[in-house]
C-alpha cells in the first residue's frame, strides 16, 4: 500500500511539474543502478523542490533525508514519513538533539541492506549561489558505518547535479545531470578511513562541478555571475556554461521576445483569488531558495481548486460541455504560458 501512495503522490507531483516548468531535461539515466543499494548525492540550490524534480525523473523508489525543521508539526511529521522522509539533525537545531541522527543512521543502514536508494544533500544546506559547495562528512558516516556493519554489502554512489535557469522566477528551466557510479566499497579501508575519506569527497565534489554549473567561490564570483547574467547565458546548458566560467570566454544569447505576454492578466483573471492569497504568502517568506518550493506547492493545490470549482459552476449554469471546455481552456492558457514563456538569466544575488 505503501508502495502505491508512492507512485501516486510522484505521478500527481510529475504531472504537476509538467505545468509549472518551462522544461527540466534530463541526462545520465543510463548510470542509474536498476537494483542494489544506491547512495544519490545531489548539490541544493532551491529548497525542497530539489528532490522533488530528482525523485520525479528516477526510476527508483527513494528514500530522503532532509532537514528536521520541516518536521516540527506532528501532522507533517506523518505525511512525509509515508513519502519516505526523514529527518537529520544539524547543529543549529540544537546540539541535544544530534543524538537522534544514530537512530536515523540505523534506518539508512537497513535501506541499504535492502537494496534501496537514499538521496542526500551532502552540502548541508541550500543557497542559490551557483558554486558546489563543501561536503560535509554525513555521508561518509552513513556509508562507511552501513559497510562496517555489513562489510558483504556493495553501494553505488552517484552524484547528480541540478541546475536552474533561474531558481526563483516561474517558469523554471532546469537540467538534472546524473554521473558515474562510484563503488563506495573501494574507499572503505578501517586501517586509513581519514585519506579515503578525502580522496571520496574529492572526487564527489570534482564529479557535482561538472554536472552542475560551478562559478568557484572566491574573489571573481560575483563578476563572473554578473558577465554571465548580462550576456543571458543560458545556464542549463551546464557543460557549455562551465567551458565559460573555465576560459573565461563568455557568450550569450539574445532574450526572446514574449509572445504570450497577454497570457498573463487572463491568467491572473481566471485565478484571482488564489493569485492574491499567494502574493500575501509570499511576503512571509524569508528564504529566497523557498520562493520555488512553496510557489509551486501553493500553486498546484490552490489552481487545480480553483479551476474545479469554477468549471463546477459553469456546468451548473451551461452545461457539462462549456465547463469541460472552460476547464481545457484553463489548463492550455498554463501550459503555454510555462513552455513558451521566455526565461531570464538569474537575478543578482543581494
Amino acid at each position: 500500500m505503501k508502495t502505491i501512495w508512492y507512485y501516486f503522490v510522484k505521478v500527481l507531483i510529475k504531472s504537476s511539474l509538467f505545468f509549472y516548468t518551462k522544461n527540466i531535461n534530463v541526462s545520465g539515466k543510463k548510470h542509474i543502478p536498476r537494483k542494489g543499494a544506491v547512495l544519490f548525492m545531489v548539490n541544493h540550490p532551491n529548497g525542497l523542490i530539489d528532490p522533488l524534480i530528482v525523485a520525479v525523473n528516477n526510476p527508483r523508489i527513494q528514500h530522503f533525508l532532509v532537514r528536521a525543521a520541516v518536521f516540527k508539526k506532528p501532522l507533517v511529521k506523518k505525511f512525509l514519513a509515508t513519502l519516505n522522509l526523514m529527518p537529520i539533525y544539524r547543529i543549529r537545531d540544537g546540539v541535544q538533539k544530534l543524538g537522534k541522527n544514530q537512530e536515523i543512521f540505523e534506518k539508512c543502514f537497513s535501506i541499504f541492506n535492502e537494496g534501496k536508494a537514499l538521496m542526500i544533500f551532502p552540502e548541508g544546506s541550500h543557497s542559490r549561489k551557483r558554486t558546489i559547495r563543501p561536503l560535509s562528512k554525513g555521508f561518509t558516516r552513513i556509508v562507511f558505518g552501513a559497510l562496517e556493519q555489513n562489510p558483504d554489502l556493495k553501494i553505488q554512489i552517484v552524484p547528480v547535479g541540478i541546475t536552474y535557469q533561474n531558481s526563483s522566477v516561474y517558469p523554471s528551466k532546469v537540467t538534472l545531470n546524473y554521473g558515474t557510479p562510484v563503488l563506495a566499497n573501494s574507499y572503505f579501508s578501517p586501517e586509513d578511513q581519514v585519506t579515503k575519506t578525502r580522496q571520496l569527497k574529492e572526487l564527489i565534489t570534482q564529479q557535482l562541478q561538472q554536472l552542475s554549473v560551478h562559478i568557484p567561490d572566491d574573489e571573481n564570483y560575483s563578476g563572473i555571475l554578473q558577465s554571465m547574467n548580462k550576456a543571458n547565458v543560458d545556464f542549463t546548458d551546464v557543460t557549455a556554461a562551465n567551458e565559460m566560467i573555465k576560459t573565461g570566454k563568455i557568450t550569450g544569447r539574445k532574450r526572446s521576445i514574449n509572445v504570450l505576454a497577454f497570457l498573463k492578466p487572463l491568467i491572473v483573471l481566471n485565478t484571482l483569488i488564489p493569485w492574491l492569497l499567494w502574493r500575501y504568502v509570499d511576503k512571509k517568506n524569508d528564504e529566497i531558495e523557498f520562493v520555488d518550493t512553496f510557489r509551486f506547492g501553493f500553486n498546484t493545490l490552490t489552481f487545480g481548486l480553483s479551476y474545479l470549482l469554477q468549471s463546477y459552476i459553469a456546468f451548473w449554469f451551461f452545461g457539462w460541455k462549456i465547463a469541460l471546455i472552460y476547464f481545457a481552456c484553463s489548463l492550455l492558457a498554463i501550459l503555454l504560458f510555462s513552455k513558451l514563456h521566455p526565461t531570464p538569466a538569474e537575478l543578482p544575488l543581494e
